[in-house]
């Protein structure tokens, strides 16, 4: 049937080839996915047209050219002409495999540039140009040995599948780079500018050696700037000649460049409507007539007058800085021409990305309003302050020309969402506190609202707490923030290297927050609280007196000691009774902080902060410093009068355009009042570990406990129950023994202040296996810590916002002014006792939590420091 058809539509042709006829209809046949509107939108006649031979010719080529047609016929049937085409296969699908140095999204934009995707019509013309295509894009990575081979499999319904094979072969690597013609800078001066290096050390971990035309561009441009720069306005690149070698694995650079003169600044002028003042502008400019010229001060001096501009409302200023040469004297004038435009209002300010926070949390942290002049320091202020919610990784914003108006703009500001908080079940480690478990609904902006909202059950070696927190820092419309929060904590201290104690906290706190400035907040909080401590056996003598003796236990002196020693040496029996005393609070050692004021205490304690910051973000910083000073007080008429004074502060300086130098203080002093008059040992400060000094075992630093003591007891009398003036077989008596002269004892274990019992150290035998026979720390009230970090980018890593990796130098230790007689590593405040380390450290905020680690060595240590190499902390939920 098809043949006759064919047969037919040539005999219509054929006829039609023979004489012209008027078009009374036109009629497409074999039209599959192509509209027929297609058809006739390139079809060159129309229903009424007068046709001839030729007519048909250029309409049969007109359709050609459409590119969707394999084949394309025309006949006559009565005054009715049929056109009829016969399609090109459609591309049902595109495959590329082999590539993994270039994405597949990548190379799907360069085929969609080619007009080669999925549901396009196919062209086999077009395969030759594709497959070219796709090799440029390797050859401009350096790779070029590259090749692509490009398969057709024919599918049903006259569809086609593009298979598209990729040899990647390996990277071309740079083995020199030359500049020919400079005299001024030596090629290494030059060539160290470059990002493209020739193959090195450690070239296979950063890639500089593997060549890429965008990099080679960009490196001409930085070594034009640097040129210019410093006032060779002449200078030029007169060629680039990028040489390969006959197997296509090294690549050779060449520069020819011409440096010219150095030029100077003969004067510096004003152009256009400057809407400023001239003085106030001139202040902006850092060029300066007689110094050399140079385009980066040049540069920087139209951005600084257009930014200020746009302070003023005129968002699209334009500042333009024109040097104009004189070439007999090498100087040039420079005229900074001002095109302000139109003040723009803000019609509209738009929030978009995100998808949990509500659109009124943002809204409010603007300080561009709408309606109001638009403000380039007050739009790029509203997006800082975005920035430091922590709510989101990223911030973007773009200020957009409103449609058919001169002098109205859009502000659309980008976000997109980080997480902020946790649900459910909470795991992590760290070398310190060892497993953790909780179960918490953990949010700092919950529902969306910005609010912080926290209900968390959790346990761990040392500690089991039960907490609800809440605080809303938009309390009021200003900016007033309320929280509240409830708390019951258990813990035992001995687990994390402090002295053997227990405590046992419930409270509740009560705090505001009041802006002051854009970048300053004061706060004050109210805190009721109950606390209870608990010794144990391995409570040191600055917490609890030992040793403890039972109720009315005797003791001889020293004196009568000697003289049952006497007895003992010269084979003689005991005597049946000596002088023997009851002790009193006289003879006992020096009372520690509980014997003195209980274990069990009430208390309300009041708190203000200062703060101040201008950090670019919420989390992981990168610019900007930040300080709080902080004081709270146990009030008088509770069980604990006291006080803690603190001062933190961070900064934030970019050195280039990847390194940022990062500096950080913590001090901190704390004492007693009224009649307690010493600091609780449960205040005290603690150095050391994460967040403090690096390289060293957490609490570590700074003065150590003095170990429980066990009486001294020696047999002084007996009961001769078996009348043979022997004392061995009956029953013994015996008393402590009161120190009269020291140096009767020498060993190391025994304790001897004349008037009181001699004493030994003792480590309970439950806790030699575990502490290793070694002090705990006991902390101070001063405490002095810092350090410095540089910030660098990991390396293969392309998405590094929510990760920071640093080098640094930390110091830091905790002195104390109140120093027992038997305490170790306790000292007053000495430069000399700052403890020092230095190293590499990771945080990485995961799905799964918090993740930091350190290797860390010291630089400087002290008696009693615990060095740690590695630390690292983990905390996850799902």
């Amino acid at each position: 049937m098809r043949v006759v058809s064919l047969f037919a539509l040539l005999l219509l042709s054929a006829t039609l080839q023979a004489q012209s006829f008027q078009i009374s209809d036109i009629r497409v046949e074999g039209l599959q996915r192509v509209s027929a509107g297609s058809v006739f939108s390139a079809l060159p006649l129309r229903v009424g047209d007068q046709v001839s031979a030729e007519d048909i010719q250029t309409a049969t080529r007109a359709l050609f050219k459409v590119g969707y047609f394999s084949d394309v016929a025309m006949g006559r049937d009565g005054d009715v002409l049929v056109v009829r085409v016969e399609e090109r296969p459609a591309i049902n699908e595109i495959e590329i495999e082999g590539n993994k140095v270039i994405k597949t999204e990548d190379l799907m934009t360069s085929l969609r540039d080619n007009d080669l995707f999925e549901g396009q019509i196919f062209q086999r013309a077009t395969l030759e140009g594709i497959s070219q295509s796709l090799e440029r894009e390797y050859i401009g990575q350096g790779r070029y040995g590259a090749s692509v081979d490009i398969e057709i499999e024919d599918l049903p319904r006259n569809q086609v599948k593009v298979l598209i094979n990729v040899n990647e072969g390996k990277p071309a690597r740079i083995k020199g780079i030359n500049i020919v013609g400079n005299e001024i800078y030596d090629d290494e001066t030059l060539v160290d500018l470059f990002e493209l290096q020739s193959s090195g050390l450690f070239s296979f971990i950063s890639g500089n050696d593997k060549y890429s035309r965008e990099k080679l561009s960009g490196d001409i441009e930085t070594l034009e700037s640097y040129y210019l720069d410093r006032g060779y306005l002449d200078f030029n690149i007169d060629s680039t000649q990028v040489a390969l070698s006959p197997d296509k694995s090294k690549i050779y650079i060449t520069l020819n460049v011409t440096e010219g003169d150095i030029y100077t600044v003969s004067d510096v002028e004003l152009a256009g409507d400057l809407k400023l003042p001239e003085s106030l502008i001139r202040r902006m400019i850092m060029v300066k007539e007689g110094e050399d010229f140079s385009q980066v001060l040049m540069t920087t001096s139209s951005d600084y007058i257009t930014q200020r501009l746009g302070n003023d409302g005129y968002t699209f200023a334009e500042v333009e800085g024109i040097p104009e040469k004189n070439d007999e004297d090498n100087t040039v004038k420079v005229t900074f021409f001002v095109d302000p435009g139109q003040r723009a209002y803000v019609r509209r300010i738009n929030f978009n990305g995100n998808t949990k926070t509500i659109d009124e949390v943002l809204r409010r942290e603007m300080r561009q309003m709408e309606g109001g002049a638009a403000s380039t320091s007050q739009i790029e202020h509203s997006k800082v302050r975005l920035d430091r919610l922590g709510f989101f990784k990223t911030v973007e914003v773009e200020t957009e020309e409103v449609p058919g108006t001169s002098d109205q703009v859009d502000v659309e500001y980008t976000v997109e969402e980080s997480p902020s908080g946790s649900m459910g079940l909470q795991i992590g480690y760290a070398e310190y506190s060892g497993l953790l478990l909780s179960a918490n609904i953990q949010q700092n902006n919950w529902f969306g609202t910005g609010k912080q909202v926290g209900f968390s059950l959790s346990n761990s070696r040392f500690r089991t707490s039960y907490n609800f927190s809440y605080n809303d820092p938009y309390f009021t419309r200003d900016g007033v923030s309320r929280g509240v929060n409830l708390y019951y904590t258990k813990s035992n201290f001995a687990n994390i290297n402090v002295a053997g104690y227990s405590t046992d906290t419930y409270g509740a706190k009560l705090n505001f927050g009041y802006p002051i400035s854009e970048i300053e907040r004061i706060g004050f909080s109210v805190e009721a609280r109950d606390l209870t401590v608990k010794p144990s056996s391995a409570s040191p003598q600055e917490i609890i007196r030992s040793p403890r003796l039972p109720p009315n236990a005797q003791y001889i002196r020293q004196s009568d000691f000697d003289e049952i020693v006497d007895l003992i040496n010269e084979g003689r029996d005991f005597p049946e009774g000596l002088n023997n005393q009851t002790v009193t609070e006289e003879v006992l050692g020096e009372p520690g902080y509980l014997d003195i004021n209980g274990t069990e205490y009430q208390d309300v304690l009041v708190g203000f902060n200062y703060g101040k910051s201008t950090l670019n973000r919420g989390m992981l910083a990168t610019r900007g410093s930040s300080q709080r000073l902080s004081l709270e007080v146990a009030l008088p008429g509770g069980d604990l009068e006291y006080y803690k004074l603190q001062h933190e502060a961070e900064a934030y300086k970019p050195l280039t355009r990847h390194l940022t130098l990062k500096l950080r203080s913590h001090l901190g002093y704390a004492d007693g009042y009224g009649d307690s008059g010493e600091l609780p040992f449960f205040e005290n400060f603690y150095a050391g570990g994460f967040g403090s000094v690096r390289g060293f075992e957490r609490n570590s630093l700074g003065p150590r406990t003095t170990p429980p003591q066990t009486g001294f007891q020696y047999p002084y009398a007996w009961n001769d129950a078996n009348g043979d003036g022997q004392a061995s077989g009956n029953e013994l008596t015996e008393g402590y023994v009161l120190c009269e002269d020291p140096s009767d004892f020498d060993t190391n274990r025994i304790k001897c202040k004349p008037g009181e019992l001699v004493a030994e150290y003792r480590i309970p035998q439950d806790q030699l296996r575990r502490r290793d026979s070694r002090r705990d720390a006991f902390g101070g009230n001063i405490l002095v810590q810092g350090g410095a970090e540089i910030l660098f980018p990991l390396p293969f890593i392309e998405d590094q916002r929510m990760m920071q990796s640093s080098f640094f130098v930390e110091a830091g230790n905790v002195f104390s002014t109140n120093c027992r007689e038997g305490q170790r590593n306790c000292y007053s405040p000495d430069v000399d006792r700052i403890s020092a380390s230095a190293g590499f450290g990771l945080t990485w905020i995961t799905g799964f939590g918090p993740l930091t680690f350190a290797v860390a060595r010291p630089l400087n240590e002290n008696e009693g420091d615990k060095a740690e190499f590695f630390q690292f902390s983990l905390g996850g939920s799902f």
